[in-house]
């Protein structure tokens, strides 16, 4: 020991590393993989050779979502071979693509994002060119598969029917929401959370917050290499999801507007089916056109039907009034603002005197 210095003393006062470390990536492409062993490392090897003559700082963010054909070891020696530019997370269970693009964005440390899939049909060499759209002005830029490369009736034909569906209905008019690959910057996803089959619908969630959304043709080439892991009925998945969405996007701050309008009605109906039970009884007695003695109130279906419309309207504006409370709950104890903020511009203060 000289001077009063330890060892330990001289090895904290010493210079940081830090200076040696490498830039902090300003690109993260994210690729949630399940059972895809066979096609990992040549869509590693396809997206450094894209990715390496570009001018960014870049990282790949695997998820593996709970594999269980050895893509779980690929990824190990993926990352063994390029610690500098892999970096792998392993879900302990299989959770969906949602969940394991949720995890990636939560790893990802790019200003923009790229997602991808990882069966390699989305090809790595669309990247610089999603990457100029965006620097065109746009906050997403989506990609679209117009030549769709997968079977007609169970993949493509469904397809065309939820896109157009969910561009009518969201207002967003893409021509392919469920195609993975396409890059956002960092800011609109701030806040964002998936559950679901959600991630299909980031550009609607960022065009509702006032995001400049894009679309661009990309290319989509035929699967080589295992089994495709969804079928016919995820479409059904989506036109709920697509329900859920919509209420989030009208209702999500006065969920009684929607549940109250409802009950109302309902309790509308339950008046009109009461009034006209009393009518078929004394003024216009039932069966109509015949010379029968009018039936009791139970023999119609006019009685239970003002009962079950009374009840379900006043059970619907029950269910409003706690949707307001669980609403108003979730705002406020985030502390999080029912508007959103662009800009604001003001002028100095006058000094005084």
């Amino acid at each position: 020991m000289e001077n009063g210095k330890t060892p330990m003393t001289e090895a904290l006062s010493a210079k940081p590393l830090a200076s040696h470390a490498p830039p902090a990536p300003a690109l993260s492409v994210l690729v949630p993989v399940y059972n895809e062993v066979e096609n990992v490392v040549p869509l590693h090897a396809e997206l450094n050779a894209v990715l390496r003559v570009q001018p960014l700082p870049y990282e790949l963010i695997f998820v593996d979502d709970g594999s269980t054909d050895g893509t779980t070891q690929r990824l190990v020696e993926i990352h063994d071979a390029d610690p500098a530019h892999v970096r792998v997370a392993f879900l302990r269970r299989n959770c969906g693509q949602t969940a394991a693009l949720s995890a990636a964005l939560d790893l990802a440390r790019g200003d923009v994002l790229v997602p991808m899939d990882g069966d390699r049909q989305n090809d790595p060499a669309d990247i610089p060119r999603l990457l100029a759209r965006l620097d065109e002005g746009f906050d997403v830029v989506s990609g679209w598969r117009a030549n769709r490369q997968d079977t007609l009736l169970t993949r493509k034909i469904p397809s065309r029917i939820a896109n157009r569906l969910v561009a009518r209905i969201s207002g967003v008019p893409l021509h392919d929401f469920g195609c993975t690959m396409k890059a956002y910057r960092r800011r609109v996803l701030e806040g964002v959370r998936l559950y679901g089959e959600m991630h299909r619908f980031i550009p609607i969630f960022a065009a509702w917050q006032g995001a400049r959304v894009t679309e661009l043709v990309v290319n989509h080439r035929a699967r080589t290499a295992g089994r495709t892991k969804y079928g016919l009925g995820r479409t059904f998945n989506v036109v709920l999801d697509l329900i859920l969405i919509r209420f989030y996007q009208r209702y999500a701050q006065r969920p009684i507007h929607l549940f109250g309008r409802i009950g109302l009605w309902s309790i509308l109906l339950s008046f009109f089916s009461f009034a006209a039970m009393l009518y078929f009884k004394y003024v216009f007695p039932w069966p109509l056109g015949y010379d029968l003695p009018p039936k009791s109130f139970v023999e119609t279906p006019l009685p239970v039907l003002a009962v079950m419309f009374f009840l379900g309207g006043v059970m619907s504006i029950l269910m409003g009034v706690l949707a307001e409370m669980v609403m108003r709950t979730y705002y406020e104890s985030q502390a999080k603002t029912t508007y959103l903020l662009g800009e604001v511009r003001q002028g100095q203060t006058p000094p005084n005197g």
